[in-house]
């Protein structure tokens, strides 16, 4: 969880302009593209005080994690789902994705560009391994779940559907789709999850996943 016990700082604040210019900077650009210069100036500080905040390389590739995970971090806060069953938790997953594409596209697609360069780069790597792990285990535990409550298809290989929601997820964000395809691709994952055997009546109601409206999840 994010800490909230200690008052936010200016060097806070600072820092996650930052972290918010070298994403615009890599969407437009590329990570190949990313310079300190253009970010201090987007930014409106000097390059010394740049480096003040992020010293190095390695330094600046992990506060743009940090902010991804912060990002993340703040849909499980303003969407609780702990209590939740399997599949309106699989749904709150969707819908997480469809907020970051209409509101925040610059999240998944520099979360898309890091993992792609994380196969060739080390450095990147160290840092994405672990929140591509940590979204693999939360996917998994929700489609276990689903199996065993026999609301998700009972001979599913949970592993694998893991990957391959990540995947179409991190893939749909690098080619920038319309919200329109990403509705299509998210009926058709739900549609390859969900238990076939169940009533149609059942099955209506996760056809389609929750749309969130100003602080609120509601089913269409």
């Amino acid at each position: 969880m994010i800490d909230t016990t200690h008052p936010k700082r200016p060097t806070d604040d600072r820092r996650a302009e930052i972290a918010r210019a070298a994403r615009a900077l890599i969407v437009e650009k590329g990570f190949e593209g990313l310079r300190t210069r253009d970010i201090a100036d987007r930014v409106g500080i000097n390059v010394a005080t740049l480096h003040y905040h992020v010293p190095t390389k390695e330094a600046l590739i992990e506060l743009v994690a940090e902010s991804l995970r912060a990002e993340f971090m703040q849909q499980s806060i303003d969407r609780p789902r702990a209590h939740l069953s399997a599949r309106e938790r699989l749904d709150l997953e969707f819908v997480d994705f469809r907020e970051l594409a209409e509101t925040q596209s610059d999240v998944m697609r520099v979360f898309s560009e890091f993992t792609e360069r994380g196969r060739r780069d080390e450095r990147i790597a160290a840092v994405m391994t672990p929140m591509r792990d940590h979204w693999r285990a939360i996917l998994s535990r929700i489609l276990t779940e689903g199996v065993t409550d026999n609301v998700f298809r009972a001979d599913m290989d949970v592993e694998a559907m893991a990957n391959m929601i990540m995947a179409s997820m991190v893939g749909f964000f690098r080619v920038g789709g319309t919200l329109e395809n990403l509705d299509r691709l998210v009926a058709e994952l739900q549609r390859a999850i969900r238990n076939p055997a169940l009533e149609p009546a059942d099955l209506s109601k996760s056809a389609k996943p929750p749309r969130h409206r100003g602080g609120k999840v509601s089913k269409e």
